[in-house]
């Protein structure tokens, strides 16, 4: 393996961990907002969240990068403040990896979080519980098994992630290149040995994490104990 390969892997794993550490500190109150709301404007909100199922990468790419831009509003205050562009860069790939994984973290807290009894909310209130406590000491406990879900998809959608990432991030050596881009790389120079190597990657790494996943939350056998 190559030492561009080797920055590619590291770049991405650094891109996926900074991604799922944001997507879970916003994706929480997120979903638990929408498991507990109800109206257009929860609707809306749900069908925006959920729109990168659905809508092509490179749309949704498109479209961040003119609001990436250094014309844009949010490009020239980001250039005045750092002194850096902010398209073409590593932190526009954690904005679009936010955008592009965020259903995939919000929609299985929120299931879960729709599941929680009301009854056990009450109770806990009645015991002078603050909804903060009430949170971490019921809702965390009951639903840690999809915390665990949501994480783990997060990470993996945004490791997988290519359309997003070419559109506002480009092909950038130690800064924006991740393994798709540099599998497509390879891929479109006709290096299919070395494609194939980082597809293998792909695959396997893939694979292994939603068989951990997976067999996590398998149900034990009739007759056997957790």
């Amino acid at each position: 393996m190559t030492a561009a390969e080797l920055d590619a892997i590291h770049l991405t794993l650094v891109l996926a961990g900074t991604t799922t550490v944001i997507l879970m500190l916003l994706g929480t109150p997120l979903a638990w907002w929408l498991a507990r709301r109800s109206g257009n404007l929860p609707a809306l909100v749900e069908a925006l969240v959920a729109m990168p199922l659905i809508l092509p990468p490179t749309v949704l790419g498109f479209y961040l990068l003119l609001l990436l831009a250094p014309d844009s509003a949010m490009g020239a205050l980001w250039q005045q403040l750092t002194g850096q562009r902010l398209a073409f860069s590593f932190s526009a790939l954690v904005i679009g990896s936010v955008i592009y994984s965020l259903p995939f973290v919000v929609q299985p807290l929120q299931a879960a979080f729709a599941r929680v009894p009301a009854s056990l909310l009450q109770a806990a209130a009645t015991l002078g519980a603050t909804p903060l406590d009430q949170f971490r000491s019921v809702v965390v406990p009951l639903c840690r098994r999809s915390f665990l879900v949501a994480a783990c998809l997060g990470f993996a959608h945004t490791v997988g992630e290519f359309g997003v990432i070419l559109m506002i991030g480009g092909n950038i050596p130690g800064e924006t290149r991740v393994v798709s881009v540099a599998l497509y790389d390879y891929v479109e120079s006709l290096q299919f040995a070395e494609a194939h190597r980082l597809a293998g990657i792909l695959v396997v790494f893939s694979l292994a994490l939603l068989f951990l996943l997976y067999r996590s939350n398998s149900h034990p056998r009739m007759g056997e104990a957790r």
